[in-house]
């Protein structure tokens, strides 16, 4: 796990995320960081490798600007899976797989909706399930250069998406809900997962999907503030889901949303302290849809790219292991 501490010098600071041996270190004032280092630098043996390039398996590559490029989707149009089906006969390989696809997904948010449906299935994989995978597989194959890419943004204001698809699963009717949280324009969280429990309607998934962005965007703020660039602006989450908007802005509470009771206070309390706003999103407009539901070519790419996800116009280059990794002025 990486820690992130910070050390606060008059109107100067400096962020340290360290782990193990290796080492981020950023800022808003060089001679404060070159003088740390300079220190650091008497009590131990390091390297300096300049700008962050290769952090804990994560490349990082600077660039002016993304295009992006057809690909296909790693999931067929509206493709369900159930637990029947010719079991594998060893599935080690069918976990080591999941495996590596569940590590991808922090840089490659395009997969995480059809990573989570085949991890599912990790206890009693069939070939159906085998067949999905090696369909993402060649998905990737063919995108291997797309990653996430981030821009300077005059306006940090802090956005979510939250949608969910209810019923989706055919065995157990639970829901698939996800979000996608940004930062002055760039993804900085994302999610797909199957709800826990049963939805009765369509708004309660969609407002247990809007609690639990909510409850995402809350801990982002704490982070921001302790690292002193928390947007003056209040977060919006913007859903879809006109019932579960309106549960989210009115005190209003009847025998028909008892069942959602605590998601509804959390969020109405938010709401209500002026700490969050709630508004309603076209579906067509619904970033957080690429979580939830497998989506046909044109509609995956128009939604990815808006995503921020695409090929660097050159093929990343790893730096070495160990050392300080960063140093930003």
């Amino acid at each position: 796990m990486v820690m992130i501490t910070y050390l606060e010098i008059k109107f100067s600071y400096f962020i340290l995320a360290p782990y193990v041996d290796d080492l981020i270190i950023t800022g808003n004032h060089s001679s404060t960081i070159c003088k740390f280092i300079s220190r650091l630098n008497e009590e131990f043996s390091i390297k300096d490798l300049g700008h962050l390039s290769y952090f804990l398996g994560l490349e990082v590559a600077y660039m002016n600007s993304v295009d992006s490029k057809p690909a296909a989707t790693p999931l067929a149009t509206a493709e369900s899976f159930t637990l029947h089906g010719t079991l594998l006969k060893n599935s080690t390989f069918y976990h080591s797989l999941v495996g590596a696809l569940q590590y991808l997904t922090i840089t490659r948010p395009d997969i995480s909706y059809a990573v989570n449906q085949v991890s599912q299935f990790l206890h009693a994989p069939t070939t159906d399930h085998f067949q999905a995978v090696k369909r993402i597989i060649r998905y990737v194959k063919g995108t291997l250069v797309y990653g996430l890419s981030f821009h300077h943004a005059s306006k940090p204001l802090l956005l979510g998406y939250s949608d969910a698809d209810c019923a989706r699963c055919i065995e157990t009717r639970r829901s698939t809900y996800g979000y996608s949280i940004f930062l002055g324009g760039n993804l900085i969280s994302w999610n797909a997962r199957e709800q826990s429990t049963v939805a009765r309607s369509s708004c309660e998934s969609e407002y247990r999907a809007l609690a639990n962005t909510a409850v995402e965007i809350v801990w982002i703020t704490h982070l921001l503030r302790e690292l002193y660039v928390l947007p003056p602006e209040r977060p919006t989450i913007l859903c879809d889901n006109k019932s579960a908007i309106f549960l989210s802005q009115n005190p209003v509470s009847n025998k028909r949303s008892k069942h959602i009771d605590i998601d509804y206070h959390f969020v109405r309390e938010l709401v209500s302290s002026e700490k969050l706003y709630t508004k309603f999103v076209p579906t067509a407009l619904q970033l957080a849809v690429i979580f939830t539901k497998s989506l046909p070519r044109s509609l995956f790419e128009s939604f990815h790219s808006k995503l921020h996800v695409g090929p660097p116009p050159v093929r990343l280059r790893g730096g070495g292991e160990g050392g300080i990794r960063d140093k930003i002025t």
